[in-house]
């Protein structure tokens, strides 16, 4: 496809209407060429986005948004309790027992790891007050009435 006839005159018609022929439409800017090509460079599936992303009319700027948006609807849907058409109330009763019993080990491991970044803070404060208690032993006392 070319965009050949792309039309400069002022006279024309055709030149009063949109400026870009459907061949070419898009939103091509410095930006969106260059991260295409960067694209390319570091993978090309990434350039083959950039390209139809830009194609769409789309800028550049928005493409992280979106592909953030796409990510959080894919996983959001994992993160809740899968639902079951199982009508068995004993089974849905262990499942629901599993869920709280996993619950309760990420809430213990992040108590634990709350309990050991504060003994980590205070181990590290009592080695520099160690140190600090050292210096002061050992520093010669500068007086200043001699």
């Amino acid at each position: 496809m070319s965009c050949s006839h792309w039309s400069t005159r002022h006279d024309d018609p055709r030149s009063m209407q949109s400026r870009s022929p459907a061949c070419c439409k898009g939103h091509w800017s410095g930006l969106n060429i260059a991260a295409m090509v960067i694209g390319f460079i570091i993978f090309p599936p990434l350039g083959l986005i950039v390209l139809f992303w830009t194609l769409a009319g789309h800028p550049i700027q928005a493409l992280p948004g979106a592909i953030q948006r796409k990510w959080n609807d894919y996983i959001g849907g994992k993160k809740q309790m899968p639902t079951s058409n199982n009508n068995n109330v004993v089974f849905q009763e262990y499942q629901q027992t599993q869920y709280d019993r996993i619950n309760e080990l990420k809430e213990e491991i992040r108590s634990r790891a709350e309990r050991f970044a504060t003994f980590r803070s205070d181990a590290k404060r009592r080695k520099d007050q160690e140190e600090f208690d050292a210096f002061m032993s050992s520093a010669p006392v500068n007086d200043k009435d001699e």
